[in-house]
């Protein structure tokens, strides 16, 4: 974990970061959810694309901060199975996603600030709060770093593009 410390009284964390230099060090503000310039167009397309959500929610080209605690836990929010192509999800459940990841987001920066912890709901559970057995399994885009997800198939059930297998996505 690295803190910086600012002498205005402010700080920044880093959890579990990966470092590498960086010619040209540029910070996006259109790609922070929590930032008043996030482009909420470019994030819906983002997501609305063939891919699997899970990895696009990790995509910091549009989701800059956003890391695995939160995708598991704003997908079980959105009730959203995390292997789900965005293709197939309606305007209104993109929506849906995207407001959660803003809301959870904001929240667990807020808990951060005032020195407490919010507990999860998903993440690292065995149990969703209804009493469901949690999955868990490791995603991540062909070439691509690879994360532990965990879901509650109930709750976030599969979604098919209708020339799939029916049985559920493990």
């Amino acid at each position: 974990r690295l803190v910086l410390h600012f002498e205005s009284g402010g700080f920044l964390a880093f959890y579990n970061c990966r470092m590498q230099w960086c010619s040209s060090p540029r910070a996006d503000p259109t790609s922070d959810i929590l930032s008043v310039e996030f482009h909420r167009g470019r994030a819906l397309d983002a997501l609305s694309t063939p891919d699997p959500v899970c990895y696009t929610l990790l995509d910091q080209r549009y989701f800059s901060g956003l890391g695995n605690i939160i995708k598991n836990e704003i997908l079980y929010l959105a009730k959203i199975h995390p292997l789900t192509q965005g293709c197939l999800l309606s305007l209104l459940d993109l929506e849906r996603l995207l407001d959660c990841a803003i809301q959870f987001s904001s929240a667990w920066l807020h808990s951060k600030l005032h020195g407490k912890r919010l507990h999860p709901q998903i993440y690292q559970k065995e149990q969703c709060p209804l009493g469901h057995a949690v999955m868990k399994g490791t995603f991540g885009p062909s070439g691509g770093f690879k994360r532990l997800t965990w879901w509650c198939p109930q709750c976030q059930p599969a979604v098919l593009s209708g020339d799939e297998d029916p049985s559920p996505v493990a």
